[in-house]
């Protein structure tokens, strides 16, 4: 398999990196509780004043802001897609078409290939609430799988919950609601110019109870985004590594979460993974954002998480009692196990680092950063390279 060439920052710059975010075992102490309290807390600004931009806040998410106002950092935001294709120039660079389908987001610099150069400077619009955001996120599709004729019906994708007073994100139909969460202004280094990482493994069909964390599916028990009362990955009753086993009346929710240290040198690795790592206490939920980075990898970045509403309601009649899940990601799973997700950064200039530093961005506002109204988002979009029929029912997946 071909990789795309891993480039590297200075020595220099990966030292100041080094210098500036390591932390000392008492500060690590620290965010450990405050994780903790961002969690238990993020539950009580649903009695602010309507004109609060937390008002529309689910409850677990309330509390926790309020009791870490200026300390904390959440973007929260929609992209709209941006295109469907089999491409992927992390994994499959310059292969078309690429082993499965996959929904893109973000940047019209998306290509088959795509090297380690600085993407915001290729592409010149974005499907992104935050118009300086040209990086690219994509994951696989879902598709149906009829229990009558064995052909499969790919799964439209529905916007987000209205949280923060952002309507941009109820509206990104097809696309995908992406977080940045910055633990602390001034201790998180944003990605630089180049980065990328993949989480997950299309090939992989075991449970491993750690990835819970990183990787996992909500069945929401109602329209509306029944049953949306608690963090992501967090809850075992409500999220579970796999697939559901029974038709979700609300549709079905995927998560992906991705790691929040870096090595500080490398931009990228052969397996697109090894340049990054979780916290010594390995994997966290979302909004755990304590423990210690590993020596080899000593630098906090931002954690990114990934959010895709499947709107999997309208064919819940056919999936009948007893029947083994019905839905199968692109590259033909219907566990869930190997669900995965890849980015390409390209924040424009200093942009995300703004942001992440900043004392009072939640959500889509941020005083520091510009925005987009959606109808300008929709407008941005790439020319497909290979032309699947995306709405008709096909005989088998991976797409031949």
């Amino acid at each position: 398999m071909t990789h795309t060439l891993i480039n590297s920052i200075t020595p220099e710059v990966a030292v100041a990196h080094h210098d500036s975010f390591s932390s000392q075992h008492s500060r690590d102490t620290d965010y450990d509780r405050q994780s903790t309290m961002l969690w238990v807390t993020f539950l009580a600004l649903t009695a602010l004043t309507q004109a609060s931009p937390f008002s529309d806040a689910p409850a677990w998410l309330s509390s926790k802001l309020s009791k870490r106002q200026g300390g904390t950092t959440m973007l929260r935001f929609g992209c709209a897609q941006v295109v469907i294709d089999r491409l992927d120039p992390l994994v499959n660079p310059g292969q078309a078409p690429s082993p499965h389908q996959h929904q893109i987001v973000g940047g019209n610099g998306f290509n088959m290939t795509m090297t380690t150069g600085d993407v915001s400077k290729t592409a010149s619009c974005t499907t992104c609430a935050f118009s300086k955001d040209l990086s690219n996120y994509w994951t696989a599709n879902m598709y149906f799988k009829s229990p009558k004729n064995g052909t499969y019906k790919r799964v439209r994708q529905l916007g987000a919950a209205r949280q923060f007073n952002d309507d941009f994100s109820t509206k990104i139909d097809g696309g995908i609601l992406l977080y940045y969460v910055s633990a602390q202004p001034g201790k998180v280094k944003a990605f630089p110019q180049g980065f990328r990482m993949l989480v997950g493994d299309p090939t992989n069909r075991k449970v491993d109870p750690k990835m819970k964390m990183q990787n996992c599916f909500r069945c929401y028990t109602g329209p509306n985004f029944g049953g949306d009362n608690a963090a992501p990955c967090a809850d075992n009753k409500l999220d579970t590594q796999q697939m559901p086993t029974a038709p979700c009346k609300g549709g079905i929710r995927s998560n992906i979460i991705f790691p929040t240290c870096w090595d500080g040198k490398n931009l990228d690795s052969p397996d697109h993974k090894s340049h990054v790592a979780y916290p010594t206490s390995g994997p966290a939920n979302f909004l755990s954002l304590g423990g210690s980075c590993p020596s080899t990898h000593p630098v906090r970045i931002p954690q990114l998480m990934y959010e895709v509403v499947w709107d999997t309601t309208p064919f819940n009649s056919e999936w009948k009692s007893g029947d083994p899940n019905p839905f199968y990601l692109s590259y033909g799973d219907n566990t869930g196990l190997g669900q995965h997700a890849d980015y390409v950064f390209g924040w424009q200039d200093d942009e995300l680092q703004k942001g992440m530093d900043a004392t009072n961005c939640m959500g889509a506002k941020c005083k520091d950063l510009k925005n987009q109204v959606i109808d300008t988002a929709k407008q941005c979009n790439v020319k497909r390279v290979v032309q699947d029929d995306l709405d008709k029912w096909h005989g088998d997946i991976p797409l031949v």
